[in-house]
């Protein structure tokens, strides 16, 4: 029950997004090798069945294509949570990749806001800006409705330092959508 499909079509990118909460297969093709890599970590981490299709105008950069796959997996995972009754709310997680560390704070509240405290060691990962793993984040957190904090400790390479914050984000995701009992607020919904 906790699925959803997006599909989005702009005159920048075009995208198709299948997601389970509740686990399945994975299959990522964004046209951006090293963001299909973090996609994947982010739902195989996050316990999530993934599967989406983006064509964007990668002749201009990839900029575009990774905020609006922020933004169609943020809408995705605010239809498949519904009211958002039921679930944990929060999750934390720290994450070490080799010499790298991250940390990932989440409240599903329907409040969006992006902390995003990382400076790269490098300015890119491969061909991949790592600029760009903000804007995703920053799209994703406003179309889900989430608070989510994520920050860089430290590290020492930029693929290492990217990974361990998808991978810290989708722990802290995991944790916070896993089922609990009624709405876990004073307010009475969220």
């Amino acid at each position: 029950m906790r699925n959803a499909t997006v599909n989005r079509k702009t005159k920048e990118t075009s995208i198709f997004l299948q997601l389970s909460l509740d686990g399945g297969e994975v299959s990522i093709e964004s046209g951006i090798g090293f963001f299909d890599h973090m996609l994947t970590a982010l739902a195989v981490h996050g316990g999530f069945g993934m599967e989406l299709r983006c064509q964007g105008d990668l002749q201009v950069d990839a900029h575009h294509s990774v905020e609006d796959c922020g933004i169609v997996l943020g809408q995705a995972f605010a239809l498949a949570l519904g009211d958002k009754s039921g679930i944990a709310r929060y999750g934390n997680a720290v994450i070490p990749m080799d010499e790298s560390l991250a940390q990932a704070s989440a409240d599903i509240s329907g409040r969006p806001f992006l902390v995003f405290r990382a400076l790269f060691s490098q300015e890119n990962a491969g061909e991949f800006e790592l600029c760009l793993c903000e804007e995703f984040f920053r799209a994703f957190a406003v179309n889900a409705g989430v608070t989510l904090h994520l920050s860089l400790a430290y590290g020492a390479n930029g693929h290492h330092e990217a990974e361990a914050i998808f991978k810290a984000c989708a722990h802290a995701l995991r944790q916070a959508v896993t089922p609990a009992r009624g709405a876990l607020t004073t307010k009475g919904c969220l």
